[in-house]
């Protein structure tokens, strides 16, 4: 479907037009109409598939069609990251339809709160937060969720692996029960299924199929002990042509150290994650955006919900413990139909994890040894590793994550789902359809 096809106004289609959109995505496709008809939703997709417009667009159209002084809609967000995205296309889009939002997010100076809480007394239309972030604004007193016509709950499987079911519980119970309320998730595991038959009233559900990499990522496997791990990196850098590439690293440490070394290497790197000041992790990312910083080497900060044109190359320089992480992190390129390329590193210890990824992915990867010049490769042997190690720490090269058990997948219980399903197969991650912005917790 095209988008000048759906039921919005002709200010909508105008604002969706000047943001790029023509097409519809699976989602989209499916979830703006639903939404549109004031029907709950539970959205299984992961990101690049366009759901931050399937929720959008309808959540605009209808908040034109009404007026009143409260918080009117309310999205909820794992990362400020993710809020400050989020709340740019609102920004764009709401030029042309008279919406007002909020960011409401933690982390940065100490300025920030008090500007939000005034922002929040004025009003808005629209917020879009945080949990930890909107629970202590709320403690305060001057939040008004009474008015609430409709709640989104956007990457709920990654805010409830970060600990934020309580902070969310309690912003439910300020919310009115007469309220739309969407969710959407990567996966549909057990806690996904408890909390949307807590707060969703007969939805329907769109849930494309578990995403596969696009056709497009050419994926490389290393074989490589921690120690060369930094080696090798520098060795990619210099012998590969990287128009601009994320290196995913598993702790803050790790990632200040990746950028010292290969700083001191010659290569134009920024370091992203948490413990950078907002304004600054604001401004690396619209740097790199804009092509000024070549590498920007992150935590998982930016796996998910972070759209980024044109990237050429996606570096695992740890391997992430889930694999659906994988498929997250890599989907940063090869969108829209181009090319790109992920790379990972695999020491002893994540092997498992490895083999957790062809398993979810249904392929399996040529590995590479680590270059002769560099030093030597750990064997490839994840069954020998099951057998040997499983559930034991340490290992050669003492690398991260050593706890990890081979966990599966989530989502695959196989069991019937309670509420309306709409089963679609999705576009393999890619998003043609990606929006063009203007310019945690």
């Amino acid at each position: 479907m095209k988008f000048e096809e759906l039921n919005i106004s002709d200010s909508l289609k105008e604002a969706v037009g000047y943001m790029g959109f023509e097409n519809c995505t699976p989602i989209q496709d499916e979830a703006i109409p639903t939404i549109l008809n004031g029907k709950d939703l539970i959205g299984c997709a992961q990101t690049g598939t366009g759901k931050t417009a399937a929720f959008l667009i309808p959540m605009l159209e209808k908040l034109t069609q009404t007026k009143n002084d409260k918080v009117r809609a309310l999205i909820i967000v794992p990362t400020r990251e993710l809020a400050v995205q989020i709340d740019e296309q609102v920004q764009a889009i709401g030029y042309f339809m008279g919406i007002s939002s909020i960011p409401v997010f933690g982390g940065g100076e100490g300025g920030d709160f008090s500007q939000q809480k005034t922002a929040i007394q004025q009003g808005a239309d629209l917020l879009i937060a945080t949990p930890g972030r909107l629970i202590a604004h709320m403690n305060l007193g001057y939040v008004d969720l009474s008015g609430l016509e409709m709640l989104v709950l956007d990457e709920a499987d990654r805010m409830l692996d970060m600990g934020f079911i309580e902070d969310i519980t309690k912003i439910i119970e300020k919310t009115p029960k007469e309220r739309q309320t969407l969710m959407f998730s990567a996966t549909m595991a057990t806690q996904i299924r408890v909390l949307a038959k807590q707060i969703l009233k007969q939805p329907e559900q769109i849930n494309l199929a578990i995403a596969k990499p696009a056709e497009g990522v050419n994926q490389v496997i290393y074989n490589v002990y921690n120690p060369n791990k930094l080696a090798l990196a520098s060795h990619i850098l210099k012998n590969q042509d990287i128009q601009n590439m994320i290196i995913f690293a598993s702790r803050k440490e790790m990632v200040d150290q990746i950028e010292r070394a290969l700083i001191k290497d010659g290569h134009s790197i920024k370091s992203l994650h948490s413990g950078r000041e907002q304004s600054e992790r604001q401004e690396r990312l619209r740097d790199f955006k804009a092509g000024n910083i070549k590498i920007l080497v992150a935590t998982d900060v930016l796996s998910r919900g972070i759209d980024i044109q044109g990237l050429s190359h996606v570096m695992n320089f740890d391997m992430p413990n889930d694999a659906a992480d994988y498929v997250h992190r890599i989907g940063r390129t090869a969108r829209a139909d181009s090319k790109g390329t992920a790379i990972s590193f695999v020491n002893e210890e994540d092997q498992l994890k490895m083999m957790n990824v062809e398993e979810l992915i249904e392929r399996v990867l040529d590995k590479l040894d680590t270059p002769s010049e560099i030093g030597d490769s750990p064997k490839y042997d994840p069954s020998a590793q099951m057998r040997s190690k499983k559930g034991k720490s340490g290992g050669k090269g003492g690398g991260n994550n050593r706890n990890f058990k081979g966990k599966r997948p989530q989502g695959k219980d196989g069991k019937k789902p309670w509420f309306k399903n709409k089963n679609k197969k999705g576009n393999s991650g890619n998003n043609s359809n990606s929006h063009k912005p203007k310019p945690q917790s």
